[in-house]
Formats: structure tokens, C-alpha cells, sequence
């Protein structure tokens, strides 16, 4: 755990502090839904992923992508925003944006996400997509470590209503992965090979792209870069908006930039591990005949050669 993973862990008496009260909150109850009325433009880019697999981070690169570098915002998701978010001051979903194309971020799944634009899907591995989330929300949606991690898998992760199933996202995304108006990463190669990552988001938003460009949008979507500007990435906004909403303590806060490590989920139990493995035989292997999350990257490689 680092210290920023700790440092907005005060305690506060009103957060739920066992996993049943954390199902009750608003926030897990009620399915999330884009705008009523929303026109997409064709060249409109929509991150779209589920949570905790790249979010934050795609929405940099297609931000200084498109501003060439352009670091003079508050925070990313007032420039980039959430489509699903609560009302952010400022912030027109439907008006011009500081640069096209515009881009939006959504948790919304195939199915379910505003058609006509173009969108960038980011795959993660299971394990470490549950690790970051339980540790995103520990100390905010719920008093520090009152929830455990298997908890938060048996009765969160594994059936979240709100965002849609993690396995659901999958095949739904994976379904489409062939559309000339999806682009379908791995965060695992995007870690391995952030500059190839650059350009292949840079081209698929069709920006002209030079060696100068493609430079430093790779050197500011590093983690290392994006740690040392935190309040940039901490989408305070929509967390203090979301605090309002469901009634929890406005001073609570969370932070995106945790680690953004492969295979960061040395922490889950065994039980946790072979639960995760069952369902991917269940909801991924038997409908799509792939047998694990690595033969799904190495299938997603072959889509982009």
C-alpha cells in the first residue's frame, strides 16, 4: 500500500463500516445510465472501460493527444468528463469541448453506450482489475479495512449491478472487437509498450502524429509523471460530487493514481483466485471459447497486427 493509498483513509463515523451497509449505498443499488439526450458526433471519442482497467490513464493520452500536451486543467475528468457523473460545475456534456475531437470517459457497456462515435476499449486482468478497485474505494465508499477484500469480491465484484459485471463488459466489448470504430487494448501492453500504445490511440483518433508529439504525450501518461501531478488525476470533482449525492462526508477522498502494477494481486486469497477462475470458465470460456485472460490478450494482439 503507499501513501497515497492511505493518506485519505481518516476514519469518519458516517461511512458504512460492514459490507451490508455498503450494499445499501446508492452507489451500488441503482445501475448507472448515460445522458437522456446526448448527440454523438462522429468523431467524438468515448473511453470506455470498466472500472479500474486504465480509465484515468487513456484519458490523458487522448487528451494530450488532441492539445498536444496541454496541461492547464484542474483535473482530468473536467476537460475529459465522465458521462455518467453526477452534474459537474462547469461541465456541458453536450457543448464544445477545449479541443477536438471531444472525448468522454463511460463505464458503459457496449450495449448500453451512446452509438455513432468511436471508442476505446481497455482490457485488464481480473485479479488485478478487483485489487484496484477494492483499494480505490477502501477508505471512501466504506470505513478503512471494515470490508475485506474477499468480502468485496463475494458480494461487490462478482455481481455488481451498478457498472455491469466485469465478465459482462468483456464479452460485450469482445464482441465488437473487429469494428472499424473500436479500438481494443490491453492495459498489460499498454504497460509494456506505452509509446506503441500512444500511436495506436493517436491514429485511431485520427491526430496527425509526429515523433515530437508521440514523445511527450508517452513521457505525461507515464505513471510516473502522473503520480508527481496527482490533483490532476484524483477526479476530486466527481468525488465530491458523489459524496453529495449518496450522503457521505465531503471531506472523503480517493486518489486514481495508486500503483498501476501487473500482476498486482498478490494479496487476494486462494479462495478469491480460484472464485475468479471459476466464473472465467463460466461467463468467458464455455460462451467464447477462450480459456484464460492471457489467451484473450494474445487474441486481442493479433486484431491490431
Amino acid at each position: 500500500m503507499t501513501a497515497s493509498d492511505t493518506a485519505h483513509r481518516q476514519p469518519s463515523s458516517r461511512l458504512p463500516k460492514s459490507l451490508p451497509e455498503l450494499q445499501a449505498l446508492r452507489a451500488w443499488r441503482e445501475p448507472i445510465s448515460g445522458p437522456a439526450r446526448f448527440h454523438v458526433e462522429p468523431t467524438d471519442i468515448f473511453v470506455a472501460t470498466y472500472p479500474k482497467c486504465g480509465t484515468t490513464w487513456t484519458q490523458q493520452i487522448v487528451h494530450g493527444l488532441r492539445t498536444r500536451g496541454d496541461m492547464g486543467f484542474e483535473e482530468i475528468s473536467l476537460v475529459v468528463p465522465w458521462l455518467e457523473s453526477p452534474p459537474l460545475p462547469g461541465v456541458d456534456l453536450a457543448g464544445p469541448q477545449v479541443a477536438r475531437p471531444r472525448a468522454f470517459k463511460t463505464h458503459l457497456h457496449w450495449e448500453r453506450v451512446p452509438k455513432g462515435g468511436r471508442y476505446i476499449h481497455v482490457m485488464r486482468d481480473p485479479a488485478d482489475t478487483l485489487t484496484s478497485f477494492y483499494h480505490y474505494v477502501n477508505g471512501w465508499m466504506f470505513e478503512p479495512d471494515s470490508v475485506s477484500v474477499e468480502e468485496f469480491c463475494f458480494g461487490i465484484f462478482l455481481k455488481d449491478a451498478r457498472f455491469g459485471c466485469y465478465w459482462e463488459h468483456l464479452r460485450a466489448w469482445w464482441s465488437v472487437r473487429e469494428r472499424d470504430d473500436v479500438l481494443l487494448l490491453a492495459y498489460e501492453d499498454m504497460k509494456e509498450d506505452l509509446e506503441s500504445a500512444v500511436r495506436s490511440i493517436g491514429a485511431f483518433m485520427g491526430i496527425p502524429l509526429d515523433d515530437e508529439l508521440v514523445a511527450l504525450v508517452t513521457k505525461q501518461s507515464t505513471f510516473e509523471f502522473m503520480h508527481a501531478h496527482e490533483s490532476q488525476f484524483d477526479d476530486h470533482p466527481t468525488t465530491e460530487a458523489v459524496n453529495r449525492l449518496i450522503a457521505l462526508p465531503p471531506e472523503v477522498q480517493t486518489t486514481k493514481v495508486r500503483a498501476g502494477r501487473v500482476g498486482d494481486s498478490s494479496e487476494l486469497s486462494a479462495s478469491v483466485h480460484d472464485v475468479l477462475a471459476a466464473t472465467w470458465r463460466a461467463d468467458i470460456e464455455v460462451p467464447l471459447g477462450i480459456p484464460s485472460y492471457a489467451h484473450l490478450r494474445s487474441q486481442a494482439r493479433t486484431i491490431r497486427s
